[in-house]
């Protein structure tokens, strides 16, 4: 008869994360299964659209939210073991692709030309509807005076990490998508970025919090955001740490 291993495996740790932090937390995943022996499952999306599944009871314990009003949401209605903890303030900027007719302006002068002249036929952004980083930049675009001229153009992402692949792919020419995700080097090697004030729109207040029922590991992880070594790690993706 065979023998019963001595432990059973364990579980990953499930963890609804907010496009913006793709590249980051895919660093710092490995560090943390090495260091811990915990394992994690990294599910990318929109905020919102992670807000509408845990409300709806969908198995995740940790919710990293690019914008820390879907958390207090959630904790509002009882799905979470409290209100979290703010891990970042996200930036965006504009984005444009090798060979676009487009110049990277932060103060969006450019695009306002290229609106009048023509050399502007599609532009992105995440979907405002349910993506922080899409909100925060209608809201840019409301400050330079452009949203409903670009209504016509726009291509609307379902998430940054989408937007940030139409913006720098060719099939537009640009997009407004986030720091932390031009700063990678998969995305920076394509385009041309450069930050938009952020004085412009509401910040991007990035909060985190364990559902109920997460294992012990998920509050592990949750607990190793907050070290110097993680903090590092996301000020090297452009974040801003927090403010609480």
């Amino acid at each position: 008869m065979a023998l019963a291993p001595a432990l059973h495996a364990q579980a990953p740790v499930t963890v609804a994360a907010a496009s913006d932090l793709k590249f980051a937390l895919e660093e710092l995943a490995p560090q943390f299964e090495k260091a811990t022996g915990h394992k994690l499952r990294l599910v990318f999306g929109s905020s919102g659209n992670f807000k509408t599944q845990i409300l709806q009871g969908a198995p995740f314990h940790l919710f990293m939210s690019a914008d820390e009003g879907f958390v207090y949401e959630l904790a509002d209605a009882g799905k979470t073991v409290d209100r979290g903890r703010a891990y970042a303030r996200g930036r965006i900027g504009i984005i444009v692709p090798a060979g676009s007719p487009l110049r990277a302006d932060g103060q969006l002068q450019d695009l306002a030309a290229a609106l009048k002249d023509g050399r502007l036929r599609k532009f992105a952004i995440a979907n405002p509807a349910h993506a922080p980083y899409g909100a925060r930049a209608r809201e840019a675009l409301q400050h330079a005076g452009l949203w409903e001229s670009l209504q016509p153009k726009l291509v609307l992402g379902e998430n940054i990490s989408q937007t940030a692949q139409f913006a720098t792919s060719g099939s537009t020419q640009g997009g407004i998508i986030a720091q932390s995700l031009a700063l990678a080097p998969a995305v920076a090697r394509l385009g041309t970025f450069q930050l938009i004030p952020s004085d412009w729109h509401q910040p991007l207040q990035q909060r985190m919090v364990l559902t109920k029922g997460a294992p012990p590991a998920a509050r592990a992880f949750y607990d190793y955001i907050g070290t110097p070594a993680a903090q590092a790690v996301m000020a090297r993706y452009g974040f801003v740490m927090p403010q609480d």
